[in-house]
């Protein structure tokens, strides 16, 4: 049980502090992975930037995942065939809804980064941070966009997941780094003893503060 994100990012911080020496920069997930990131970034010295990942939801019912989307030079889909099969998903509804998160994606970037260009990942350790991953689709598209600028290695690191999600997320990155793997797992909020929502202002506010204490 965390107190909250920032006492989770804490102790990932010094979890990772064997990546010192990398220089690396650390990417959190909107909202609530770039507190935990900011935490872990001061830790270890680094630039924090975000890395904007969208559900595809299903018709209907926004909050079923049938996938994620992030950008890159080639966007990256991450799809949920059992799902989609289930649901009856369209093809053409899963092509509108697909251009539609990719647009938010653009729009919370330009957002959360107020004019700053991203931070250059290319022949650098990238550490990835969220504060928690159930199912794992949401992280695996914002990894495999990575894996698209020709970084040195990606590291994933989580306060918590279950252990089925980070076997399978290993095989996508160089390192993982979990504090928790629970057998019973039913959300991401139960290991929180605070996990009220982040808003877009704490996003900037936090990645306006650890570039200004660069």
């Amino acid at each position: 049980m965390f107190k909250n994100r920032q006492e989770a990012g804490r102790q990932l911080g010094q979890r990772l502090l064997h990546l010192i020496d990398e220089r690396p920069v650390v990417l959190g997930l909107p909202r609530g992975g770039v507190v935990v990131a900011a935490e872990v970034a001061l830790a270890l010295g680094a630039p924090l930037d975000v890395l904007v990942v969208r559900k595809l939801g299903a018709p209907h019912q926004p909050e079923l995942a049938i996938g994620a989307v992030t950008n890159g030079d080639q966007p990256q889909r991450i799809l949920n065939d059992r799902v989609i099969a289930l649901v009856g998903v369209s093809d053409d509804y899963l092509q509108r809804e697909t251009a539609a998160q990719l647009d938010e994606v653009k729009r919370r970037q330009t957002l959360y980064r107020g004019g700053r260009s991203a931070i250059e990942t290319t022949q650098r350790t990238v550490i990835v941070v969220d504060d928690g991953i159930a199912t794992g689709a949401t992280v695996r598209a914002g990894i495999r966009s990575l894996r698209q600028t020709n970084v040195k290695q990606i590291v994933l690191a989580v306060p918590v997941a279950p252990p089925q999600t980070t076997k399978l997320l290993r095989a996508e990155v160089d390192e993982l780094i979990c504090l928790a793997t629970p057998h019973t797992f039913a959300a991401v909020g139960a290991f929180y003893q605070d996990f009220s929502q982040t808003t877009d202002a704490a996003v900037i506010a936090a990645l306006e503060r650890s570039n200004a204490a660069r």
